[in-house]
């Protein structure tokens, strides 16, 4: 490990979207070697690491705005390919890598980089884990992500349930790491603000239809108008045309359009934290916003009007006292939230967050002064284990069963002339179109 009188641990992020660059940089804020750290890792910590961004080409590269809204700055930042990315892992050093990325593309990365490093005599300790809340395909996200040094879990339930997972396919389960979800902190809530401030945080993906987003907006309107002397704030995650880890196809800002809001109403982007330095009520469907709410102690509302379900991902807030109706709200019920369950959360209300990632800070030193350095990386899936599984998913980011790169796979040898970044933009933007306008068409004409 570089010690503070040599150079500075040198970390690479590897994110596919906008949520999971910040996730990525703060993680990797909060894991560099060294003292744990407060609420702002990146300002208290840049003399101990250096930062390299690479953000993977697909439908939700992050847009220069959405970068500036995480808040998190790096050393350096390019836009890559997979091929590309992993040309650049066998050509440089560094001392940790994060992925940030959904479970396939980190299946396909622990695959490359195997064979990318399978020469070296040394590698960087690899890293993984998930965003926010699990709460759907648990099995299959975590096998997809085995194989890294560390898979982060962010609460004791998580650390509990991916041991149970890996265990119990005959998988190495030493990988599971507790620690908490990077981006809490701010303020513990004070009281109430002047004006009381309610903030309705939304999900691209969830709910996914237009008659209950039409509804919760309803809802939210009415509420505004029911109190006048409150600002309602209806907190946004991307402006149209922008993409998140999940697609959106019917935004919030266009549905408001054809509604009247009362003056109180209104629309607000940017970082949640700085939302939340002003919210006297959090309301949402099952955003990880609830999470970090709950984390400073702000009254947070996870929404029952839509029903308790799986597909809503509220189900994993049961038995946490949040659950309530915009009727209860509207009638002034203010939730008091279950301690313990708060705490099997990684929420960490009673003051131990500064020390959640030392455990992970401590594996990755012993990792990075193992002598002889580390095996090569040994995922779950194998061409010999998942045969008719593991092929499909590396093929996807151009790479063979072995994970070489695949004859034919885009160049990797230069940055993209002007033309093709024209056309990269031409037909990210068709995509986008279709998801925003083309498909909810198609889809009401099949209802017909």
């Amino acid at each position: 490990m570089p010690s503070s009188t040599s150079k500075p641990t040198r970390i690479a992020v590897l994110a596919d979207s906008d949520t999971r660059w910040k996730w990525g940089a703060l993680t990797a804020a909060r894991i560099a070697p060294g003292p744990s750290m407060e609420a702002a890792p990146r300002e208290d910590a840049q003399v101990g690491f250096e930062l390299s961004g690479f953000l993977l080409r697909g439908r939700a590269t992050p847009t220069a705005r959405q970068l500036a809204e995480v808040g998190v700055t790096a050393d350096s930042l390019r836009e890559v390919t997979s091929v590309e990315f992993l040309r650049a892992m066998a050509e440089e050093e560094y001392d940790v890598l994060v992925l940030a990325l959904v479970g396939g593309g980190v299946q396909a990365m622990l695959h490359g980089l195997k064979h990318a490093w399978r020469e070296r005599t040394s590698r960087p300790v690899v890293v993984t884990g998930y965003v926010g809340v699990v709460y759907e395909k648990l099995a299959d996200g975590l096998l997809l992500r085995h194989g890294a040094d560390l898979v982060l879990a962010n609460s004791r339930q998580d650390a509990e349930r991916f041991r149970a997972v890996y265990e119990g396919v005959g998988a190495d389960a030493s990988s599971v790491t507790e620690v908490a979800l990077p981006f809490l902190g701010g303020e513990t809530y004070a009281g109430e603000h002047d004006p009381y401030t309610v903030v309705f945080a939304v999900q691209p993906s969830v709910p996914d239809n237009r008659r209950d987003r039409v509804y919760l907006l309803d809802r939210l309107i009415r509420h505004a108008r029911l109190h006048p002397e409150r600002e309602v704030l209806l907190k946004l995650r991307s402006r149209p045309g922008e993409h998140t880890t999940h697609i959106e196809e019917l935004p919030y800002q266009k549905l408001v359009q054809r509604l009247d809001p009362p003056a109180n109403f209104r629309l607000v982007y940017g970082n949640m934290g700085e939302v939340l330095d002003r919210t006297d009520l959090l309301v949402t469907i099952s955003s990880t916003a609830a999470l970090e709410s709950l984390h400073r102690r702000i009254p947070t509302v996870v929404l029952t009007d839509l029903g308790i379900r799986e597909v809503l991902g509220n189900h994993h807030f049961v038995g946490s006292g949040c659950l309530a109706s915009w009727d209860q709200l509207d009638a002034g019920h203010r939730p008091v939230p279950d301690e313990e369950w708060v705490a099997r959360q990684g929420v960490a209300v009673d003051g131990t967050y500064a020390t959640a990632f030392d455990a992970a800070r401590e594996r990755i030193t012993k990792l990075l002064a193992q002598p002889g350095g580390l095996a090569p990386l040994a995922p779950y899936y194998t061409p010999a284990t998942a045969p008719g599984y593991l092929p499909g998913i590396l093929a996807r980011h151009h790479l063979g069963p072995d994970g070489s790169v695949l004859p034919g796979a885009p160049a990797a040898d230069k940055e993209p002339g002007p033309v093709r970044q024209i056309v990269r933009r031409a037909a990210r933007g068709a995509y986008r179109h279709g998801v925003q306008r083309v498909a909810p068409v198609i889809r009401r004409m099949g209802e017909l």
